[in-house]
Parts: structure tokens; C-alpha cells; sequence
């Protein structure tokens, strides 16, 4: 029989956590958490995470085992599950991986092309340029040295503009060199399925959902890593808003609000993105039932 990894996604807020309880229960097997923020130890109220109760009655990999400080990447991803998913399916013939990292989802499913990891050096340079000098320069000098990648890069985005002059200081040749975009094939199947709902509802469910955060202390969260507020992994939404809040910038009240808008318009960036991929069979969460029959029929 094949090897077959289910793949639950969808946008943030929709109800992809406990539909994979459930489905890991069913098939038993463990989930492979595919999500960029809650790998990191210190963010769980603001990233969703699993609650303790949830991570003891289904095996997690991949939620709250890294600091804020330490280096990770999709590619690192793509790797440790490949390596874990060699010894899952001596197991069981099923996986499941879910998340709403549109990027390590792909670096598993797709393959992310191989470039060249940053050494320490560089990074700590490049880290101390965008401080000491601002995104303006540092764009400017993308635009001269990887004029390709400029036109397309999203130019407020530091860490896109940052990470392409890294490739290319480091290399000596530009970031489009190695953006091959080559899909991979994989020794197993992937089934995936996409979970959505109507968008007052999801926007229902994401503004209770912050509500719900902030009793729960998101604010001491986010003050408890503010001395952190540079690294890329606190430029996320719930945390940025609440920096803000904790300057003097914007009363909580706002700071609240901003999150709330911030957060629906990721999900609208994340259903763009699975949009496009036509291997995704969309399902409502409540369609438990249908998801693992359909599961089971693309054996």
C-alpha cells in the first residue's frame, strides 16, 4: 500500500486544530505541526498553540521546541520532516502534517530550492546594515546587485530584501540564481485538503479568537519577549500590534483592533496563496465524515 501524507491547511482561525485531533485519532498516528511560530517556545497564546491537554493526548512534533534566538528556516523544515517521515510510515501508512505556513507546506510537499544556508558572519552583518543603515539602502543595493529579483521582491519586507543580499554577499552571484523552482517528487503520496468557511464567519471567528487571547494574557506575552522586538519571528501579528501598545504609540484598545484587521488580512493573503494550487480539495471543518472518506478513497 501506499505511503500517503495528509496535508490539512487553511487560513488562520478556521478550525484546522481540532479536525486533526480528530483525524489523527481516527488513522492514529501523530501530527506534524507546520507552523513558523508556534516551533518557538515562548509564543503559545499568540500563536494558537496546542494546549497542554491536546499535546498529551495526540504526539505533536515540531510545537514549542526552539527559542526565539535560534536560527530556522523552511529549508531546515523541509529536511527534518523528510527525515521524520521515513520513520512515520515504517509505522503506519498515513501522516499527517497541518498548518498555516504557506511556505513550509510547500517545502515539503514541492521542494524549496537548494540555497545556500547564511554562516553567522553574514547574518550578524547584514542584521547590523538594516539597523545602522535602514531597508532604503539596503534595497537600493539589492536593486544593483540582483536587479531580477528586485522587480519582484516585496520591498517593505526586510527579511525578503535582507536574506537576498545575504545570498549574494555571501555567493558572489545573485539570490535568482539558485531560484530554480523546480517541483521535487516525493517517495509517498500527498492528499491535501483545504478547510474553509464563509467569510463572516471565519471573521467572526478570528476576532473572538483575539478576544479570547488577550483574557488569556497575550499582552504579558508579548511584554515578556519585547527586549526581543528585532528578531523576525516577533514580526508577527498579535505581538508587532501589542510592541506598539507597550511604546506609548497606540492605546490597547487600538492595538487590539489593528490585530483583529491585521489577522483577517493574513487570512485573505493565505486563501490567495492555496488558491492556486489545484491539488487542494476544499472542505467545510464540520465535514469530518467526508474528509476521511476522501482521505480513504485516494488510496
Amino acid at each position: 500500500m501506499d505511503k500517503t501524507l495528509i496535508v490539512i491547511t487553511g487560513p488562520t482561525a478556521v478550525g484546522k486544530t481540532q479536525l486533526c485531533l480528530d483525524i489523527a485519532r481516527h488513522f492514529n498516528i501523530p501530527v506534524i505541526n507546520a507552523d513558523s511560530r508556534q516551533i518557538y517556545k515562548e509564543l503559545s497564546i499568540g500563536t494558537a498553540k496546542p494546549t497542554e491537554k491536546e499535546i498529551q493526548d495526540i504526539k505533536h512534533y515540531f510545537v514549542g521546541t526552539l527559542s526565539l534566538q535560534d536560527y530556522y528556516s523552511a529549508s531546515i523544515f523541509e529536511q527534518q520532516v523528510l527525515e521524520l517521515l521515513d520513520n512515520l510510515f515504517l509505522e503506519n501508512d498515513y501522516a499527517l502534517m497541518s498548518g498555516g505556513s504557506m511556505m513550509y507546506i510547500d517545502a515539503v510537499c514541492d521542494g524549496i530550492d537548494d540555497i545556500p544556508t547564511i554562516d553567522d558572519a553574514t547574518r550578524e552583518t547584514m542584521k547590523r546594515r538594516l539597523k545602522d543603515e535602514g531597508l532604503e539602502r539596503l534595497v537600493e543595493e539589492l536593486h544593483r546587485l540582483d536587479p531580477e529579483y528586485y522587480a519582484i521582491v516585496d520591498r517593505q519586507n526586510p527579511k525578503r530584501v535582507v536574506h537576498a543580499l545575504e545570498i549574494c554577499t555571501m555567493t558572489g552571484k545573485t539570490y535568482t540564481s539558485f531560484r530554480k523552482k523546480v517541483k521535487k517528487e516525493r517517495p509517498f503520496k500527498i492528499v491535501k485538503i483545504g478547510l474553509n468557511r464563509d467569510r463572516e464567519e471565519l471573521y467572526g471567528r478570528i476576532n473572538a479568537r483575539v478576544d479570547q487571547m488577550m483574557k488569556e494574557g497575550l499582552l504579558n506575552e508579548a511584554r515578556n519577549v519585547y527586549q526581543l522586538k528585532d528578531l523576525n519571528a516577533l514580526n508577527t501579528v498579535g505581538y508587532k500590534e501589542l510592541f506598539k501598545y507597550i511604546e506609548g504609540t497606540w492605546s490597547l484598545d487600538e492595538a487590539v483592533e489593528r490585530i483583529k484587521g491585521n489577522t483577517r488580512r493574513y487570512a485573505r493573503k493565505q486563501l490567495t496563496w492555496y488558491k492556486k494550487d489545484p491539488m487542494i480539495r476544499w472542505f467545510h471543518p464540520n465535514q469530518r465524515e467526508e474528509i476521511i472518506n476522501y482521505i480513504l478513497s485516494e488510496k
